[in-house]
């Protein structure tokens, strides 16, 4: 029992320290606790170490490679095969219907496909051949995008909304972040493809936690465990409740609760993630945007919680048209317009 409390105790930590930590991630309080971590580290940690770790992190981080791809890939292949060896046969002996144990492999198909296409799709590089293009896309609105800054790396004047990424070492149109999982940016030209990415990814994950959850429950119900009694500490005879099946699933299946538990927490996390990334969507915004607001505003206003509406300082959305034309913009990319313009420049 003592187990199972911790077992429920540290996945309740887990999704409330990530979430805390996307929450506080820029506020100056959580920037003084890393840098008070990475010195009590410094005296710890030898020096050599921690060069070695400083590469580390530098290599996966601050340059493109394949790493989260293959790790993602590997996970992703680990999930599945527990879930083939362990819920499927058993789920097929319970005489579970196909369409419903068979979606998960039909998901996973869907996103492998959008994938492939996060990762090798040209988030919208800006060149000198259609810097000229890109410039007349987005108008400027002096705030956040003033017009004549040119970046200092690629020496190409940069338009409304791009930003050079430093680990791709280019300029990108509509630049939302580079996103190390599918090493590419994530720009005007592969958004739409990195958004059915994340949402087959938690449609997935959260199938498999519902054929999960209705497996162990119909196990449950054919066993008419829940009629049992068992005798307690004390000696005393007790109904079977909740806690006593999740106890007695957990030692009898240890590896699909692990399985489930770890499936829920994922599409908890995905869907917290999807949301945001909708919100932005529907609202004409990329990541980058949101941050440097958001940043721009708790800088000159740092005791206020919610910048009001009439401030002139505040940073405001000018690309927001509609949440149709905001939708159209994202998921219907006029490459073909840019195309043509660029042929007749």
């Amino acid at each position: 029992m003592d187990f199972l409390f911790l077992f429920l105790f540290y996945l309740a930590l887990l999704v409330v320290g990530v979430v805390t930590i996307c929450i506080c991630s820029k506020t100056p309080c959580l920037k003084g606790l890393i840098r008070g971590g990475a010195q009590v580290f410094s005296y710890l940690i030898p020096e050599c170490l921690q060069r070695a770790l400083l590469r580390l992190l530098h290599y996966l981080f601050h340059t493109r490679n394949y790493t989260f791809v293959i790790l993602h890939l590997v996970l992703q292949g680990m999930v599945y095969t527990e879930y083939t060896w362990e819920v499927l046969g058993l789920c097929q002996e319970l005489e579970f219907s196909l369409y419903y144990l068979f979606l998960p492999y039909l998901l996973l198909i869907i996103n492998l496909v959008f994938f492939a296409l996060s990762c090798v799709t040209d988030p919208g590089t800006i060149t000198k051949a259609n810097v000229s293009v890109f410039l007349q896309v987005y108008e400027f609105d002096e705030v956040m995008f003033p017009k004549n800054v040119i970046c200092s790396t690629c020496d190409l004047r940069k338009p409304a909304r791009s930003k050079h990424c430093s680990v791709c070492n280019r300029c990108v149109q509509r630049f939302d972040h580079h996103c190390v999982w599918v090493n590419n940016c994530i720009g005007a030209w592969n958004t739409r493809y990195f958004l059915f990415y994340l949402l087959t990814l938690m449609a997935s994950a959260a199938t498999m936690a519902v054929v999960s959850t209705v497996f162990l429950v119909q196990l449950v119900m054919v066993s008419d465990l829940y009629l049992e009694t068992y005798i307690d500490d004390l000696g005393h005879s007790q109904v079977v409740d909740i806690v006593f099946l999740i106890q007695h699933l957990f030692l009898t299946f240890p590896r699909v609760v692990f399985l489930l538990g770890f499936v829920m927490v994922l599409s908890f996390l995905l869907g917290g993630y999807l949301c945001f990334a909708l919100y932005l969507a529907a609202t004409n915004q990329t990541t980058n945007e949101w941050y440097r607001g958001d940043r721009a505003w708790r800088r000159r206003c740092p005791h206020m919680a919610r910048p009001p509406s009439a401030d002139p300082r505040v940073y405001r959305n000018t690309y927001c048209h509609g949440l149709w034309s905001n939708l159209q913009e994202i998921f219907l990319p006029a490459s073909a317009h840019y195309e043509r313009k660029k042929k007749e420049c």
